[in-house]
């Protein structure tokens, strides 16, 4: 009887720590800018402030999921700093979630969130530390530039670097992208166009074009009607 006194007592204190445990995981900082309704699925937006884990990720997913238990079908998009509702498309999101019904789940499916749910989840972006590697290149294209921001495009794996040469009397803006050897994968010298007061760079024959502004690069499609398709902030 003492045996199974003491063996309760060792379960429960065992219990009583995983239990804790699980409850001291912090949740990351997360913000919502963006829900959108179907008839099969609720689409979320949520800003995060920086590259997360697979785990730091499922926590986001599962506080939302908690907070919206009646939701069945629920997708979540994650964007990264400098990216705003306008400026997302499939391009752009650092990942995506979207929780299973029960009756959907296959075999392949071995990520839940806390509670247990079965999650989807596909991360699109670069993880921190193959980030900050990338932004710590230093091509000898920019050796003595002005190098105007770092600017990481996660579909492409590629840094796109903007840089003056104060040498150029013309002071025009170089860009070029580089790989995660250092290469330059492409290279153009935009052209500025000044529009509605806007400063914006063409960067194809074709009028695609670009803003730099506060940190962030923004990017058009010559035909997107003025709506961009990406937006990145530097550093990150």
């Amino acid at each position: 009887m003492k045996r199974l006194i003491s063996y309760i007592i060792v379960v429960g204190i065992v219990s009583a720590f995983f239990a804790c445990s699980k409850k001291s995981q912090t949740i990351p900082h997360y913000t919502i800018s963006k829900v959108f309704k179907t008839d099969s699925v609720t689409m979320v937006n949520v800003h995060i402030d920086n590259r997360m884990t697979t785990e730091q990720l499922l926590l986001i997913a599962g506080k939302l999921k908690t907070d919206s238990a009646k939701i069945q079908n629920l997708d979540i998009h994650y964007l990264l700093p400098g990216n705003t509702d306008f400026s997302a498309g499939d391009n752009s999101y650092y990942a995506s979630a979207r929780y299973v019904k029960d009756n959907e789940v296959k075999p392949t499916d071995t990520l839940k969130d806390d509670n247990g749910d079965v999650v989807r989840l596909k991360i699109f972006g670069l993880s921190s530390e193959r980030a900050k590697l990338l932004l710590a290149l230093q091509p000898k294209e920019i050796t003595g530039k002005n190098v105007l921001g770092r600017f990481i495009d996660d579909y492409n794996h590629t840094v796109i670097i903007p840089f003056n040469d104060p040498s150029d009397k013309k002071n025009e803006l170089y860009i070029i992208e580089i790989d995660s050897t250092a290469k330059v994968v492409s290279a153009t010298v935009p052209q500025k166009v000044i529009e509605d007061g806007a400063e914006k760079w063409l960067v194809t024959k074709n009028g695609d074009y670009i803003t730099l502004k506060n940190n962030v690069l923004t990017q058009y499609a010559a035909d997107g009607l003025g709506v961009p398709f990406n937006s990145i902030k530097s550093g990150i």
